[in-house]
């Protein structure tokens, strides 16, 4: 985009975005305002290039989504794990759907050990995981593959983190049908990958 939007911009941006909605289908908001029963929980990345519900091309209402730098499931961040307590207990959700990104910048200043201050606090998380998978990361040709393949093993981890927390582990137990999936997107082309890493049960 070549030219900066004022705030004031985007609230008439949305205005418009409004009018569209209504005139295409009028109770569009009405349903929204009386109901949320999404069948899906995003657990995705903050960054700007990685929007959920637009790249599964679903409207308003039917994802639920956390996003955080380079989409970690961590046990002792109470935020993400209210959002993935009440997506299963209260919303009753079928797919948590954890996905991650190539290029990911979190993942580059990991494997390039740079410093950006509060938020390598954050990172170290994944540098568990790259410390935990040094050898294959070692074991490839260049710096690119190893970003890549580090993307691709942070949504490992984090479906086994999902995976592992109380809340999902008594649905399981009570027999609630829940399906945890790991997906990896290329901002380089806008295509969404199945990692084949799904989780269906304890």
């Amino acid at each position: 985009m070549s030219d900066i939007l004022t705030p004031q911009d985007l609230l008439a941006r949305n205005q418009q975005w409004r009018q569209r909605r209504v005139e295409a289908d009028p109770e569009f908001f009405q349903r929204l305002a009386n109901q949320q029963a999404p069948q899906y929980l995003w657990i995705g990345c903050s960054d700007s290039r990685v929007p959920a519900s637009e790249l599964i091309d679903l409207p308003p209402g039917e994802v639920f989504v956390h996003r955080n730098v380079a989409n970690q499931v961590i046990h002792t961040d109470f935020n993400c794990l209210s959002v993935i307590q009440y997506a299963v207990d209260v919303l009753q959700v079928k797919h948590v759907i954890v996905t991650g990104h190539y290029h990911c910048g979190g993942v580059i200043a990991t494997l390039e050990r740079r410093s950006l201050g509060l938020i390598d606090n954050w990172l170290r998380h994944i540098e568990d995981v790259m410390v935990k998978h040094q050898v294959e990361l070692d074991a490839l040709p260049n710096q690119d593959a190893r970003v890549r393949r580090l993307c691709e093993l942070n949504v490992l981890e984090q479906v086994q983190s999902v995976a592992r927390t109380t809340f999902v582990q008594r649905a399981w137990r009570e027999g609630q049908s829940l399906q945890i999936h790991g997906w990896i997107y290329d901002v380089a082309d806008g295509v969404l990958q199945d990692l084949q890493v799904s989780v269906s049960s304890i």
